[in-house]
């Protein structure tokens, strides 16, 4: 089966995911999981290149590093030059600060996530204050990170969310294969196209759809589709 060949340990040397499996402490993996996937856009080896930089800054706890504020100095708000591509020092000093008002009040981040309502996407849109009416790839990966378990890839450390609940990040090779494998009728870059994706890898993996986003994902980053 193409997702077990792709699900597997070996799949988190090259792939941003590395970055949260550094830590063990849950506040960590949540800051670092959602800063990495924040940053997954472009060329990979510049995606690791800076969301190593960005955890060189953090260091052994982002945890302590966000509580610290020590990001107002590493990343001013009136910098808005690029950190990486079009996120500027000032668009991180958001995310940050945003962290930071989390942890004031909350455990952790799937607290606050549960002060909202929703699926698990609709809720981080509303703490991100982003629309949940786009595919949001980059955040759906996040999701996946946090809330499926029993992977080697996955870390799972969430246990509120159901994993039946997930979409699938839909980036251009997932689209392209899945319109391949004819598990939907568009190519489109859409909320729509992504739902309609994961309703066809729950007929084969009712219990764990995104399951199959690593099938997919595979596939096409390989050039096997």
């Amino acid at each position: 089966m193409c997702a077990d060949v792709y699900h597997c340990a070996e799949f988190i040397v090259s792939d941003p995911v590395q970055f949260p499996h550094r830590y063990k402490v849950k506040q960590d993996i949540e800051i670092s999981g959602l800063l990495t996937a924040i940053m997954s856009f472009g060329n990979r080896k510049q995606i690791l290149k800076k969301a190593n930089e960005l955890h060189d800054l953090m260091g052994e706890s982002p945890y302590q590093y966000v509580m610290s504020r020590q990001w107002e100095k590493d990343f001013p708000v009136e910098m808005t030059h690029s950190f990486y591509r079009m996120l500027s020092y000032a668009d991180f000093h958001g995310y940050f600060q945003r962290l930071y008002k989390a942890y004031s009040k909350h455990k952790s981040l799937e607290d606050t996530l549960n002060t909202f309502s929703g699926i698990p996407m609709e809720r981080l849109c509303a703490f991100l204050e982003v629309s949940p009416k786009s595919p949001q790839k980059k955040l759906n990966m996040f999701l996946r990170w946090m809330i499926r378990q029993d992977s080697e890839v996955d870390l799972g450390i969430w246990k509120s969310f159901d994993r039946r609940d997930l979409i699938v990040p839909l980036d251009t090779h997932v689209c392209r294969v899945a319109h391949f494998f004819n598990l939907t009728d568009a190519d489109t870059f859409s909320l729509k196209n992504a739902r309609h994706i994961t309703a066809a890898l729950a007929e084969v993996f009712p219990n764990d759809p995104c399951l199959g986003d690593f099938a997919l994902f595979g596939l096409g980053v390989n050039g096997e589709i």
